[in-house]
């Protein structure tokens, strides 16, 4: 359903320095910031919005065509294009904590369950459509923070979780049972570690990380300032750095998508007005697509959902 809700200039452009690359290959993009949830058509067209004041760290559009929404600090809702709340979810200390809890990610499940990663808690819980917890994971988390605990995290196809502890500066995979079984540090690459949220922040801060169908996980390295694949060895085989694609800079790398055809979308939060907020790039690193709103979304777009991929991994 597609609700013509109002108008405004939408930069889906082509970097200058790519006079060659294939013409914008239409998106719809559904993603959070400046107080609202928006879908944007591939025209630049607002198709769809609602209201949402908290800075959303993760977005699903589901296959019934309702959207799971990241809509409070420990909140997950599910709601209907007619703005219908179908179902919610709101994170609570467990039995014998009391601090804040906040929920970073969430994945609605094959079986109809969702996933949802309480930082604070230090754990993932599967959560029935009645809202009550089947299932629980605890989380190795070194250094404890109800607002570091977690980034993005997602249950593989193995049944396995991959887990982004950003406190930590560390990707975890854990089994069905909790087990780590992988992992990986990032590292400053040769840089030193600075504060900020923008391009001159950097650290060991990860976002998101996918696993492909190859077994190397894509890692999106939050103010790391870099997109990392490494290998189940844990040696880095594909890299982009922060300065490396002609008139982009990185700075809180963020939304990942793995495209069928080897290309990934990668999310640029707190880069400027001068940085796109998500492209596309080849793995040849040249980039094929850019989104770039400065009016509709903000610099602090963390979290997008890019529509009409079939077969992408996100």
């Amino acid at each position: 359903m597609r609700l013509f809700l109002s108008f405004t200039a939408l930069a889906f452009a082509l970097p200058a320095f790519a006079a060659d690359a294939p013409k914008h290959p239409g998106y719809r993009v559904l993603a959070q910031d400046k107080g609202h949830v928006v879908l944007v058509g591939a025209d630049g067209k607002i198709e769809w919005e609602v209201e949402c004041k908290h800075n959303s760290h993760d977005i699903d559009l589901l296959p019934n065509g309702n959207l799971l929404l990241h809509t409070a600090p420990a909140t997950v809702t599910e709601m209907t294009p007619k703005k219908e709340v179908v179902w919610k979810y709101e994170a609570k200390p467990k039995e014998g904590y009391k601090g804040r809890i906040e929920v970073h990610a969430f994945q609605r499940l094959a079986d109809g369950n969702t996933l949802v990663a309480e930082s604070g808690n230090k754990r993932i819980v599967e959560v029935d459509k009645d809202g009550k917890i089947v299932k629980e994971i605890a989380l190795k988390v070194d250094r404890p923070d109800p607002h570091r605990d977690t980034r993005m995290v997602r249950k593989l196809d193995t049944g396995n979780y991959l887990v982004c502890h950003e406190g930590d500066g560390c990707v975890r995979e854990y089994d069905a049972t909790g087990k780590v079984v992988w992992e990986y540090k990032l590292d400053l690459g040769g840089r030193k570690a600075s504060d900020g949220h923008g391009p001159e922040g950097h650290g060991t801060a990860v976002y998101g990380a996918l696993r492909l169908a190859n077994g190397n996980t894509v890692i999106s390295g939050g103010n790391n300032n870099r997109v990392l694949e490494v290998n189940k060895d844990g040696k880095v085989v594909w890299s982009i750095d922060q300065k490396e694609l002609p008139g982009i800079t990185l700075a809180w790398v963020t939304t990942l998508h793995a495209l069928p055809n080897g290309n990934l979308i990668v999310g640029n939060c707190h880069a400027g007005p001068e940085n796109p907020q998500l492209f596309e790039v080849t793995r040849d690193k040249k980039v094929v697509w850019t989104f770039k709103d400065f009016k509709i979304f903000g610099n602090s777009l963390a979290t997008a959902h890019v529509l009409d991929i079939k077969g992408v991994i996100r």
